[in-house]
């Protein structure tokens, strides 16, 4: 008896151990395919499965999670530029199809020639610039002849992007230095309308102030002539002659020069004469030169000669004047 047992255990062990050996599991967002003697047998997803020891094997896993797979293409724009255009496919495997992709070999090589063919297809359509704009519509082009292509294959794509647009490091160069040329010029334009309206400003300020200081100027004469129409109106009620009140006016204003000029620590101006004998002949060659030549001119609204009151017709008063300097 323990003769036989030993000559059946063995095989009932070894025959245990390969029925245990023919479980096997499946991951979450996994597939599997089940081969028989090299043929197709099945699919099985997640969760513990058997298959038969020594006949059938897992020939192949796939992955249904969402892929990604970046795709560089290296193609010419319609300048003749040179520049990588890379794109993100991204993509996930039907779990109803699992049979359709194990039929096909090598699947990434096909997005990728996919791709290359949009891309280099459409890119040397376009300038350099206009491919940095043109982004969102080269992916979208992509994506679609991929999901036309790819789908039959048990492949869905999900989306595409166009990640990067890189042409050679001279153009790159070349545009940026292009770029900071415009910028520089944009800036000296600002700088110059700027220049130009404050020179304007300070022009109209000018102007301005030219015109304040001309009317305060005709305005001090205003009220200068006045005053001296009422000091010579009061000269003329005491009696004194025209000529006499205008002599003793500019001799006084003469001598209310020479003081404000003694008040000021340092001038520039130049001294008339200040002598009592040549400030008489200063105020005898002034009011010739107001009585020389003048032609009698007949009275009107515009022009009138006025006379004080017992004011007589006689330019020797002036002589008389002067002389009592």
């Amino acid at each position: 008896m323990e003769n036989t047992l030993l000559y059946v255990l063995p095989p009932i062990a070894v025959s245990i151990s390969v029925f245990i050996a023919g479980f096997f599991t499946v991951k979450h967002h996994t597939a599997v395919v089940i081969e028989r003697f090299g043929k197709f047998r099945a699919v099985r997803h997640a969760g513990l499965h058997f298959k038969i020891p020594f006949i059938d094997k897992v020939s192949e896993r796939y992955n249904l999670k969402i892929q990604q797979l970046d795709i560089p293409v290296e193609t010419k724009t319609k300048e003749n530029i040179f520049v990588v255009t890379t794109v993100s496919v991204q993509f996930k495997i039907n779990p109803d199809m699992v049979y359709e992709a194990y039929c096909v070999n090598e699947p990434y090589e096909q997005l990728m020639a996919y791709a290359y063919d949009v891309i280099r297809a459409e890119v040397p359509k376009l300038r350099l610039n206009e491919t940095f704009e043109s982004k969102d519509a080269i992916a979208a082009k992509v994506a679609d002849t991929l999901q036309k292509k790819m789908y039959k294959h048990g492949y869905t794509i999900l989306n595409v992007l166009t990640t990067d647009v890189e042409p050679d490091m001279y153009i790159k160069n070349a545009m940026n230095r292009i770029n900071a040329a415009d910028l520089e010029k944009s800036a000296a334009e600002y700088e110059a309308e700027a220049l130009r309206i404050n020179i304007l400003a300070k022009a109209t300020a000018e102007a301005e102030s030219k015109r304040l200081e001309g009317q305060g100027i005709a305005n001090q004469r205003r009220e200068i002539a006045k005053g001296l129409m009422e000091s010579v109106d009061v000269l003329g009620k005491a009696g004194i002659s025209s000529a006499e009140a205008s002599a003793l006016l500019m001799l006084t204003h003469h001598y209310d020069t020479l003081k404000g000029i003694g008040n000021e620590g340092k001038s520039n101006l130049i001294l008339m004469p200040n002598s009592p004998q040549d400030s008489k002949e200063m105020i005898h060659q002034m009011l010739n030169s107001f009585t020389k030549n003048v032609p009698a001119e007949p009275e009107n609204e515009n022009h009138k000669i006025i006379r004080f009151p017992n004011q007589p017709e006689n330019n020797n008063d002036f002589e008389k004047f002067s002389n009592q300097l």
